[in-house]
């Protein structure tokens, strides 16, 4: 070590030591004056004293952080407090986007379901529209089932006390048998009409027709649930003749054609 560093250090150490005694010494003036001040109220005098003022960044530390102290506890507290808030902030805007996104899910949802019942209710409309449209015309076709429109009666002649039918009657029947073959919406009606007196006359006018009705159903398959006999015997218009006969009337109600639309 140079002797200009020891110089130094001397010159440190009675600058630490000796100056606070001189800046302790009594002074008459200020004695009778000010009261001595402690340690706590060092920044509360104008004058304060040399060792003091070297003093001064060790006390300070220790009175600082004593002041200073209470107010870290503060900030400390403040700063949980606003993580506390910060963190309640965002569990509320959570469940408020949560509750957003819910609401907004249901009301998709109602949207869908009322856009599907809509739809629902449209179909079902035109469908009873429809319903009523075929209704409609079903009725009208069923009204006039019972409306048969008959043909031109044709006419079967028999000799006397005979039931035998002739060449010329079996080829009138064909063409009736023909004609109805494979059809629908008919019957036929057959009335026998034979001279004579009370029921001989009405019993030889039914055998006259059933025979007529036995040749069509054995020859075209006509069902016998559409054929309707009638024996009316020695009738008004049989009086005129002495001749047997039997008229056929072929009578129709548009079935047929109602099967094919």
């Amino acid at each position: 070590m140079t002797m200009k560093n020891r110089i130094s250090i001397t010159l440190v150490i009675l600058a630490v030591f000796v100056f606070p005694a001189f800046a302790q010494q009594p002074n008459s003036n200020s004695s009778a004056q000010a009261p001595a001040k402690s340690d706590q109220d060092f920044w509360d005098g104008d004058e304060p004293g040399l060792g003091w003022l070297v003093l001064h960044p060790f006390a300070s530390k220790q009175y600082v952080r004593r002041h200073v102290q209470s107010i870290h506890d503060g900030l400390n507290e403040l700063d949980e407090l606003t993580a506390a808030n910060a963190k309640m902030i965002r569990d509320v805007d959570a469940r408020a986007q949560q509750g957003i996104q819910l609401a907004s899910s249901k009301t998709r949802i109602a949207d869908e379901h009322a856009l599907e019942a809509a739809n629902k209710a449209q179909t079902a409309h035109e469908t009873a529209t429809a319903v009523d449209t075929r209704l409609s015309a079903v009725e009208t076709k069923v009204a006039t089932l019972d409306q048969y429109k008959s043909a031109p009666p044709t006419e079967i002649r028999f000799r006397p006390g005979q039931t035998v039918l002739s060449k010329q009657a079996k080829d009138s029947l064909d063409e009736i048998g023909t004609e109805l073959k494979n059809q629908h919406g008919y019957v036929i009606e057959v009335q026998g009409f034979s001279p004579g007196h009370g029921q001989a006359a009405i019993a030889n006018s039914r055998k006259i027709a059933d025979s007529v009705v036995r040749y069509l159903v054995l020859n075209y398959e006509i069902p016998a649930y559409r054929i309707y006999v009638i024996g009316m015997g020695n009738a008004a218009e049989a009086r005129r003749t002495s001749a047997s006969r039997v008229e056929i009337s072929v009578l129709k109600n548009g079935l047929e054609q109602t099967a094919h639309q």
